[in-house]
């Protein structure tokens, strides 16, 4: 992760902690004196917030770590890892406990006291998370770009802003519900309503955490760059002196700034292997020139094959004389490099 963006995601990340964690306090304190199984459940989510916003700083720290001898790549996808733990916590911990709490207050309704003091910590914690919401949101469109909210959140390789945004969403959703499940059982008089309510919040972490869950399993397990940086590479390996075809480009993110590519490249058949050598360290340096987040670059020499079926209605004849036109390109490319020198 770069600098700036990491930086950016901390921010976010630290806001929402700080802000979770006062609010889990207070909502603690005003179930404790109201008795309401909607506020516990929601100081549960708080409190579940706080620790998973601790992990995703702890997977970025350690994402951060350089590369060595047990692993060659790096620690990128230690973030990746934390993230799902995030998401399991939030099912387990957040889901679990709230739809429980719910159940049991159905099962023995207990009429909830001095519902003032929820409705004024409730309002606390509506802007407290508002804020929190707020900036994540604004890096979350930072970052996403001209992409659309769901498109940027499919293709998205840093899981830490919008993991936050989506905590903070279903944060304030939960506030109304525990808000309206106080609210009718206060008015109605009847504490079913506050049962209802912490099953509602319950069901929104789970959706919360498998949405969560899915989109990290991805990377986690090793995601391909996007469509458009493999077309990329392809396009720019496929224009290079000395390559005849491209026949694979397999890319893999490390980490949400660190991609991983391997290509299978078949050369002129008349190249040497000094030619070789320089094909592919000119497809190494233009592929980090144009990708900066392609960190590691390997290259396999593969002729290519099946050459009717890849390419219908080009004999072999014409592939060998675009293979000398290539060959001729590459020495008139060391002829000028030879002048230059002299």
């Amino acid at each position: 992760m770069t600098s700036a963006n990491s930086k950016a995601a901390k921010k976010v990340i630290y806001a929402a902690m700080c802000g979770n964690g006062l609010i889990a306090v207070t909502k603690f304190i005003a179930a404790f004196f109201t008795g309401s199984a909607a506020m516990l459940s929601e100081g549960i989510h708080s409190m579940v917030d706080t620790g998973n916003q601790i992990l995703l700083l702890y997977g970025m720290r350690q994402a951060q770590k350089p590369a060595d001898e047990q692993f060659p790549f790096g620690h990128g996808k230690e973030v990746y890892f934390w993230s799902f733990v995030v998401a399991i916590l939030i099912f387990a911990v957040g889901s679990g406990v709230s739809i429980y709490q719910g159940v049991d207050r159905l099962q023995h309704p207990t009429e909830v006291v001095n519902p003032m003091i929820n409705y004024i910590v409730l309002l606390i914690a509506m802007i407290f998370e508002g804020a929190a919401w707020y900036l994540a949101w604004k890096e979350f469109v930072r970052v996403k770009g001209s992409a659309g909210y769901i498109e940027a959140v499919r293709v998205g390789k840093d899981p830490a802003v919008f993991m936050v945004l989506f905590e903070d969403s279903a944060a304030l959703l939960g506030l109304a519900v525990a808000f309206i499940g106080i609210f009718l059982g206060h008015v109605l008089n009847n504490p079913i309503f506050d049962g209802i309510a912490s099953i509602i919040i319950g069901v929104i972490l789970a959706i919360t955490a498998f949405w969560l869950a899915y989109e990290t399993k991805g990377l986690l397990i090793g995601e391909s760059a996007g469509k458009k940086v493999v077309q990329g590479i392809r396009e720019l390996v496929g224009n290079q002196p000395g390559v005849v075809h491209v026949n694979e480009v397999l890319t893999m993110h490390m980490g949400p700034e660190y991609i991983l590519v391997n290509l299978s490249v078949d050369f002129v058949d008349q190249a040497n292997a000094t030619d070789v050598e320089q094909i592919t360290a000119n497809i190494d340096e233009r592929i980090k020139e144009e990708f900066p987040f392609v960190k590691r670059v390997f290259i396999e020499a593969e002729p290519r094959k099946k050459i009717s079926k890849l390419l219908p209605g080009i004999g072999r004849s014409n592939i060998k004389k675009k293979q000398e036109e290539i060959l001729k390109k590459i020495n008139d490319e060391k002829q000028q490099i030879m002048s230059s020198k002299g």
